[in-house]
């Protein structure tokens, strides 16, 4: 730091200016009996105490590096879960979304197997069906910011391998096909889909199987994302 600018900062606070609200809020799916799911918190404080909302929060300017280690942070409180996949959406800011005032939020969503958290859930917290949620009032704008969440998951499932993902440990390709068309809503060509899934070298084949109809289907596991592999296609035309 030059001299100039440490003489600069000895006269400056930030409270001088205007600044708005700034925040992280966090659309969190999950599949639960073959639904996509959002988790949502009863507010416990004003304003628009009592309502449903996305979980999130305030920056933690002394226990956050970055805007992204505070969506982890706010990821771990809800769901006691650090890596699962996270990615941010969108800065949405206005001064109508929150009655505070002049209001920003930094919009993510994540991935996560519900398995893993049936134990963390809180007292004030709730699984619902996407479809649910929608239609339901939620606090601020949280109705729009779960579209947005859906919207992009919709997009990056057309041409990625993302939803794998949501799945349990163990699953068979129908189990994840049927996946894939609950968040498309569109029924996919079975040969067509398990053929780029299975190009896509992101499983492993398992000597298991668990009984699917009259017949037994093998369970596959994942190996895990590789963010950078794109489907020839995408999955619908």
């Amino acid at each position: 730091m030059n001299k100039k600018d440490k003489k600069y900062l000895e006269n400056y606070s930030i409270h001088d200016f205007d600044i708005p609200l700034t925040s992280v809020d966090m659309v969190i799916f999950a599949m639960i009996n073959a639904k996509l799911n959002v988790l949502l918190v009863e507010r416990v404080e004003a304003p628009q105490q009592g309502m449903l909302a996305l979980p999130g929060g305030f920056i933690d300017l002394q226990k956050d590096e970055d805007i992204t280690a505070t969506a982890y942070r706010k990821l771990y409180e809800k769901t006691a879960i650090k890596s699962p996949y996270l990615e941010q959406v969108e800065t949405i800011g206005n001064k109508s979304r929150d009655i505070r005032g002049w209001s920003v939020t930094v919009l993510y969503y994540a991935l996560i197997n519900v398995d893993k958290i049936k134990q963390q859930k809180s007292q004030n917290s709730v699984w619902m069906p996407v479809e649910q949620a929608l239609k339901i009032p939620l606090a601020f704008d949280h109705i729009e910011l779960i579209e947005k969440a859906q919207n992009r998951l919709r997009e990056k499932t057309l041409y990625t391998a993302l939803p794998v993902e949501l799945m349990p440990e163990l699953f068979t390709l129908t189990e994840l096909q049927t996946v894939f068309e609950t968040i498309l809503a569109k029924k996919l060509p079975i040969k067509s889909f398990r053929r780029r899934i299975l190009n896509a070298n992101i499983l492993h084949a398992t000597d298991k199987s668990k009984l699917s109809g009259k017949r037994h289907a093998q369970l596959f596991k994942s190996t895990g994302i590789d963010r950078e592999y794109y489907f020839p296609r995408t999955l619908v035309l």
